[in-house]
């Protein structure tokens, strides 16, 4: 397997006309970067359901965290580059790839974008050298589409300009909070939703790992519990006010998982393929059966359409006139369809499909999650239903 999807037969559209010499660059090295330091181990981290917080660091070392982002050490990326990175992690595993969207799409941009001067310098240099992980808390145990409805709390701690805040609440599914230096928590105030800092050994705030997962095994997802917590003036984020400071962020991530889906899907497809031209049945390799070349066709014209739909995105979000609808559409399709074409590989594979000898269904699970995070399949179209007829029907 080379792990190209975009080289020989399997780019039958040429996408790879459609990129610069530096992007290709860029892809090349996270590439090289996937198979050497994701690949070997990433079954054994997955069946012990370990994160591999070691490769913080070097992820950082890599420019990866906060890829998209300008200043205060950011790697200063375009959208593209970022989409291509994205893709090759998540070709690794999805747990990969979301602790760099988790970093860099969720935790930095809340920083970078609705953050102090003060905030940025502070945390923004260690985030993108992989020194500090950053978690996004949003999500709670009755508030998950419906952000709105949160339950956690934020009320002021005195009055004036030197008054701080008192946080309760609890949150749930919170990629990396166990580990993180710094969380990025939304609570409601009496003014709405605040984007708050908490840096971590904050007393009152417990992060607990959620176990028994059959997905995202490579990852950490957390409950949190803010009990009585205080916070100083400092940790509000200042131009964060309402949902739209977290939706921001939101579809910073949407954007990347477009990309990484396809690299889940694209590799479940290339195992499929070179277990096909090995594997012989009946005399003769896989390869060679109808129904065997249906099913790789079938996947391959996915992947096309949905690389070639992850980089269309990217050029309109690098030329600024990206829309919120069409992230949903890009994220709603892409892992859709990703979904789809890892089950259709582990087919191909047969009883050897279900082990982790090979990525298919281990792409498969993790994709479940992906499918239910930063808007499920139903939000994402009833976004695209509201913009096609005008009409809200999230009530």
């Amino acid at each position: 397997m080379t792990g190209d999807l975009t080289a020989g037969a399997s780019d039958v559209l040429d996408l790879d006309s459609l990129l610069s010499d530096e992007e290709l660059a860029v892809r090349q090295r996270v590439r090289d970067f996937t198979a050497q330091r994701i690949r070997p181990d990433i079954a054994r981290w997955y069946e012990d359901g370990v994160f591999p917080v070691e490769l913080a660091p070097e992820l950082g070392e890599l420019g990866v965290l906060g890829m998209h982002l300008e200043g205060y050490g950011c790697p200063g990326r375009t959208a593209v580059d970022y989409g291509l990175a994205a893709m090759e992690l998540e070709a690794g595993d999805s747990g990969i790839r979301t602790f760099v969207s988790v970093q860099g799409s969720l935790a930095m941009t809340a920083i970078h974008t609705w953050g102090s001067e003060e905030q940025k310098e502070e945390w923004l240099p260690r985030m993108a050298a992989g020194e500090v992980v950053g978690c996004f808390a949003l999500t709670e145990p009755s508030a998950g589409s419906d952000p709105s409805s949160m339950a956690t709390t934020a009320t002021r701690d005195g009055s004036g300009e030197d008054a701080g805040w008192v946080l309760n609440g609890a949150k749930r599914w919170i990629g990396l909070a166990s580990v993180a230096g710094v969380m990025v928590v939304w609570a409601m105030t009496e003014d709405g939703v605040r984007g708050f800092l908490v840096p971590a050994g904050t007393p009152g705030v417990t992060a607990t790992p959620i176990g028994r997962k059959l997905s995202m095994r490579a990852s950490i997802q957390c409950d949190i519990t803010f009990d009585g917590v205080r916070l100083g003036p400092e940790a509000l984020l200042p131009g964060a006010f309402g949902l739209r400071g977290p939706f921001t962020c939101l579809n910073e991530a949407r954007y990347g998982i477009a990309w990484g889906a396809m690299g889940a899907a694209r590799d479940s497809y290339e195992a499929a393929l070179a277990y096909s031209q090995d594997r012989l049945q009946f005399g003769r390799p896989l390869a060679g059966y109808q129904l065997t070349q249906e099913k790789l066709v079938n996947m391959l014209v996915e992947i096309q359409k949905g690389t070639m739909l992850a980089l269309h995105l990217g050029r309109l979000k690098d030329a600024g006139t990206i829309r919120p609808e069409q992230i949903s559409l890009g994220k709603l399709n892409n892992v859709r369809e990703a979904i789809k074409i890892a089950r259709e590989a582990r087919t191909i594979l047969g009883g050897n499909g279900i082990t982790l000898d090979y990525p298919p269904l281990r792409h498969a699970a993790n994709l479940e999650s992906v499918r239910t995070y930063e808007g499920t399949d139903e939000v994402h179209t009833l976004i695209l239903g509201q913009h096609i007829t005008g009409l809200p029907a999230f009530r």
